[in-house]
């Protein structure tokens, strides 16, 4: 682990605070999420369905994305049919269903599933590397299908979560999200990182919005660097 003098300077923290007091604060911060937010955690049911649903919805509103991949199953059922299913067929699938970058995704979710037939049996990879290796699968999508597939302890660091990590000064403002989710797992306990992702998304949605957030209203305003103007939103990538 680094000391706290190099995580100040090399990645460029803000605002002067040591990691013992970083991850004092976190902890504060994450049980008043959870207070804020209680949720037990969800689980779509299966590893599979999961990963489809994380490809349909890169860039999708949630409600859309949900509607789409109910749909998707009623009409193919399986892995075995969308894996024998035409590109160009379930393309035309999503496009008719109002899905964004239709042809992209259409390519993702056919090819993944004959892959996973083809090299795993049939059966999801529960390991990050082997889902990276998936079309359409990137490192988001592969922490969420561990997360919510196989309700394995990890952190999906979706936009909601690197918004708020970093106006929170949980991480560097300017960092990949990748690194973002080194900074969250050092900082927080283990067994909360799947509560971490469904706290943070709520509150993103419904307080510290992408654009004017409701710092006011938001019961992590007494812990939160931004709010005090320690951090300066041009600084967040």
């Amino acid at each position: 682990m680094k000391t706290n003098l190099q995580l100040s300077n090399s990645d460029g923290f803000t605002f002067n605070e040591s990691w013992e007091e970083k991850k004092k604060r976190a902890q504060e911060i994450i049980k008043k999420l959870m207070e804020s937010y209680p949720r037990e955690k969800i689980l779509i049911g299966d590893p599979y369905k999961t990963l489809v649903h994380c490809i349909i919805s890169q860039r999708m509103r949630d409600e859309v994305t949900y509607k789409v991949w109910r749909e998707l199953f009623k009409k193919y059922k399986n892995i075995e049919t969308i894996a024998n299913t035409p590109i160009e067929e379930m393309r035309e699938f999503l496009r008719k269903n109002g899905v964004g970058l239709w042809k992209t995704k259409g390519e993702w979710i056919v090819r993944a599933s004959q892959i996973i037939l083809k090299k795993y049996g049939g059966k999801v990879p529960d390991d990050i590397n082997e889902l990276m290796k998936l079309p359409g699968i990137g490192r988001k999508c592969a922490n969420i299908v561990l997360a919510y597939g196989f309700g394995k302890q990890t952190i999906p660091v979706d936009t909601h979560v690197n918004r708020i990590s970093k106006r929170l000064g949980l991480a560097p403002p300017k960092v990949s999200p990748e690194k973002v989710e080194e900074y969250l797992k050092q900082l927080i306990p283990k067994d909360l990182w799947i509560y971490v992702n469904h706290a943070m998304v709520d509150h993103g949605k419904r307080i510290c919005k992408p654009i004017n957030p409701k710092c006011n209203e938001c019961p992590l305003q007494d812990l939160c660097p931004y709010a005090k103007g320690q951090i300066d939103k041009r600084e967040i990538r």
